[in-house]
């Protein structure tokens, strides 16, 4: 790396490279643990880091970027945008976050605007540099020369390579989902659900899902019934039409099939049908609107038991034409159930009684739903329990067939989560957990949820990050609205697509070897040894791990030639 300061009236600026899990905060001088002059890469992957810079001068200034490297074409320069943070965490929490007092903190990753990056007097900011590495790309190394000018002053320039590894990342092995509110786009656009543009919206939204690593798609045959205050309602985005005539009903599925053939044109491999009941507890149905009279009515919603007859009846008939065509589709062995959201001890007998309500047609089917309780998976309530990070130790000792992990607001202390103001390797520690515990699959409630807690009304994501006060910053969504009608990517986001390509290399690691190998590059000393509450808590550490990882396939890859 080389530094320089020169230009006139620009000996006050400096460059520092940062590691992509390093939060640049604009009062502090970053320490730039764990970065690497030299980066490894697999094929498929991408690989980020940053560049901090500081302006010590008056006033303000604006630089260019420019990448000379052969693959040029592969290299993508954001800026790091601060966002604010009005209630960044807990009163309850551990001692690892980098600050619990409100501010603007770094999170937004957006294009460089034509007039130049902001050097801002006295503040440290940074670059956010993405090399996308395509499948078909020669192995080897490539040099790449970052020059960052002000006017025709060359103010800084930094000099990595990057080896690509002859190996294609695989695909993810398990599925991962960030739930979709496709509401909160219609509300935020102002578009009519279902018209050309909102389909437009939703399909920009899913690629970038897709390109982070997310394979299945929370999917809403009904309006979700998700953080709705009881009472509520949520812009209605319900892909299955309904027609009632008595106690007897039809289904057009047209807007489905839209839905899934979209999905597949995204790369989405799994499906999340939205939940039958109501959330907390199961004790109500899902707004579903239908024809009835020839008037487009709500039919079932809060005022509706869930275990009455009226709504078994429906269910009964709608899952029956939902599983025909799904078979129809050729998607029904990618297709996942949720009964309700979250449910509490307290709430069993609800729960129980619309799992029997069900019972029979979803027999054989996926059923899953997040929970904390081990005694409520040991009734046989849920056949793939999605448990909170904080809560899997009972679950690992007697451990179901099939296990998921999750995280959201509740779990602030030890474990790992993606809050604004969370240091990015507790973010990105997730792959290797999921890896040495050999998780079935991982949830998030908020891919992007542009509402107040329980959706009382809509928020500004660029001026409110935390749901109206009611979330950690950063929990409620990844990425952000952008004005051309696609996402603005988030620094949370990249972390998690790191952890996710961790992953990924792993599994590709154990099958050119052996699970042992894997686990002796993770845990190489006892002072490394990682559990979902203690792990290494370093930048460091994950560099490491994965360049170890990377070494390991590069050794197999020649032993097999």
């Amino acid at each position: 790396m080389r530094l320089r300061k020169r230009g006139k009236g620009m000996k006050y600026f400096r460059i520092k490279m940062v590691s992509a899990m390093e939060k640049v905060f604009a009062d502090k001088e970053p320490s730039g643990e764990g970065n690497l002059a030299r980066l490894t890469a697999l094929k498929g992957e991408t690989v980020s880091f940053q560049i901090a810079y500081y302006w010590a001068g008056n006033g303000k200034e604006r630089g260019k970027v420019e990448v000379i490297s052969p693959i040029r074409n592969q290299v993508d320069v954001r800026l790091v945008q601060l966002v604010p943070c009005e209630y960044p965490c807990h009163m309850s929490r551990d001692e690892d976050y980098l600050t619990t007092a409100p501010g603007l903190y770094p999170d937004l990753l957006i294009k460089i605007p034509e007039l130049g990056f902001p050097m801002v007097s006295g503040q440290w900011r940074s670059l956010w540099i993405d090399v996308e590495i395509p499948e078909d790309i020669q192995a080897g190394e490539y040099p790449l020369e970052i020059r960052l000018t002000h006017g025709e002053d060359l103010i800084g320039k930094l000099e990595v390579f990057c080896e690509v590894i002859d190996q294609v990342l695989p695909k993810l092995p398990v599925p991962r989902t960030e739930w979709f509110h496709t509401d909160c786009l219609a509300d935020y656009y102002q578009l009519e659900v279902f018209s050309d543009e909102y389909w437009e919206v939703v399909e920009n939204f899913v690629k970038t899902a897709v390109k982070r690593n997310c394979n299945m798609l929370l999917t809403p045959v009904f309006t979700p019934p998700l953080d709705t205050a009881v009472g509520g309602e949520r812009r209605t985005v319900q892909l299955v039409d309904v027609k009632a005539e008595g106690n007897q009903y039809t289904f057009g599925f047209a807007n489905f099939e839209k839905w899934v053939s979209m999905c597949q044109r995204c790369g989405i491999e799994y499906y999340e049908i939205s939940h039958l009941f109501s959330q907390w507890g199961a004790v109500a149905a899902p707004k579903i609107v239908g024809e009835k009279d020839g008037e487009l009515v709500k039919l079932f919603g809060w005022d509706t038991d869930a275990s009455g007859e009226a709504y078994k009846n429906f269910l009964h008939q709608f899952l029956t034409a939902l599983k025909e065509e799904m078979d129809r589709l050729g998607i029904r062995e990618k297709v996942y159930f949720h009964i309700s959201d979250e449910p509490q001890m307290t709430q069993i007998d609800s729960y129980r009684a619309a799992k029997q309500v069900v019972a029979e047609d979803l027999e054989g089917c996926i059923v899953f739903d997040a929970l904390s309780d081990y005694d409520f998976y040991k009734e046989g309530l849920v056949s793939q329990p999605v448990c909170a990070l904080n809560h899997m130790e009972p679950f690992l000792e007697d451990r179901p067939e099939k296990l998921w992990g999750y995280y959201c607001t509740g779990q602030y202390e030890d474990v790992s989560n993606r809050f604004i103001v969370q240091p990015g390797y507790r973010t990105r520690i997730l792959g290797v957990q999921m890896y040495k515990y050999q998780l079935d699959g991982f949830l998030h409630w908020g891919y992007n949820f542009y509402n107040s807690e329980k959706s009382l009304y809509p928020i500004d994501p660029y001026r409110c990050t935390d749901a109206s006060g009611a979330f950690p910053s950063g929990d409620p969504f990844l990425v952000y609205p952008g004005a051309d009608r696609k996402p603005e990517e988030s620094i949370r986001l990249m972390l998690m697509d790191e952890a996710m390509n961790d992953l990924r290399a792993m599994y590709l690691l154990e099958g050119l070897t052996d699970r042992n190998t894997v686990l002796k590059c993770i845990e190489r000393t006892p002072d490394e040894e990682v559990t979902f509450k203690k792990y290494p808590r370093s930048i460091s550490y994950l560099t490491d791990c994965r360049e170890q990882i990377n070494a390991a396939i590069r050794t197999a890859i020649q032993k097999k030639i």
